[in-house]
């Protein structure tokens, strides 16, 4: 999910001028996130942490390689253990056509690869409108989208739209509705940090709609999104609770244990046989992957593959700040190697 170098000294994000600090104003671990959001933005930073062969691990950890066939085998893995799979190739922000049809390609292949594999039943593929040219013009990413969406189709897959910053939202829904009209099981994604996100709940909430709810991932600011870890959570279960209420099917997107807990109360309240999924990323939480598939819940894994990983790379950072010593220690060492012990949570 690596934003191109034009981007990269932009700013989308509400935060300031691109050669600005993150908002000193915060808590430890607010600042912490902060700092890695914007980290995920800065060319100087991206070169260094690129190069260093301490943040491999880390790589692998959060990413299924950089080719088809790695992704692939993942996927094959994973699906051993009774997990589906939503695959996502890394590549945000294409601001060239050329590279939007690149992306394309490299979705068509995915998708033949995981019919002849054997393995469409268990798999869909997630989009990121902007690899799709959503920058240079939203109809070419439509029309980008809909050629995957028809491939995934006649291989018996599905697709979910994958949602980015704010400045995206509107867009996103816009050609998620109009997809939708050829393809009604497209998914599509809303982030419960963001203040609109109820209303979008709203406009969603119907039955054969399939919505992966999530917390948000990106650095918004204060007046478009909730910033405190209790009011992101009670967003998130009003969310739910508006999709649930209007039938839609909710892809519960989040590793977080009392959201966890709190989202299988609504669902209890309603009683058996409420359609609903969970969804988690790759690398995270595999024991609690398991444990709800042993559980009876239906689990998808959201693995990323492809050699733009590090915008990627970097929020996960921002959600899992224990895995940050490793890339203070390639900052530290200017990207060379090291033999310095790696961190055990990593």
């Amino acid at each position: 999910m690596e934003a191109d170098n034009r981007r990269m000294g932009s700013d989308r994000s509400g935060w300031g001028r691109a050669g600005e600090q993150p908002h000193r104003g915060l808590g430890t671990a607010a600042l912490l996130r902060h700092t890695l959001l914007w980290a995920s933005r800065r060319r100087g930073v991206q070169r260094v942490v690129s190069r260093s062969p301490l943040t491999r691990r880390l790589v692998r950890r959060f990413v299924a390689g950089e080719t088809v066939g790695g992704a692939v085998d993942v996927v094959g893995g994973l699906t051993r253990r009774g997990l589906a799979v939503t695959i996502d190739h890394l590549g945000e922000d294409t601001r060239d056509a050329e590279d939007a049809r690149t992306a394309v390609a490299v979705y068509r292949a995915l998708i033949e690869r995981l019919a002849a594999d054997d393995l469409a039943p268990r798999s869909e593929v997630s989009l990121k409108l902007s690899a799709l040219g959503q920058g240079v013009d939203a109809e070419l990413a439509y029309e980008n989208a809909l050629e995957v969406c028809r491939a995934a189709a006649a291989a018996g897959i599905a697709v979910t739209l994958d949602m980015e910053d704010h400045t995206t939202t509107a867009s996103t829904l816009e050609i998620g509705r109009r997809l939708r009209a050829e393809h009604s099981s497209t998914g599509l994604v809303i982030q419960a940090s963001l203040r609109r996100s109820e209303d979008d709940c709203r406009a969603l909430a119907h039955p054969g709609s399939r919505v992966r709810l999530c917390k948000g991932a990106y650095q918004e600011p204060v007046a478009l999104a909730w910033q405190g870890r209790n009011e992101i959570r009670v967003a998130y279960l009003h969310c739910l609770r508006i999709l649930l209420d209007g039938g839609a099917t909710p892809l519960i997107a989040t590793h977080d244990p009392a959201l966890i807990d709190g989202c299988h109360r609504l669902l209890a309240a309603r009683g058996d046989g409420i359609a609903h999924e969970h969804q988690m990323l790759f690398g995270v939480r595999g024991d609690e992957q398991d444990r709800l598939v042993d559980a009876g819940e239906g689990v998808r894994i959201y693995v990323p593959f492809g050699e733009r990983w590090y915008p990627y790379l970097m929020r996960r950072m921002a959600e899992r700040p224990a895995n940050l010593a490793l890339v203070l220690r390639a900052l530290a060492s200017g990207g060379s190697s090291s033999t310095g012990r790696h961190n055990p949570e990593a």
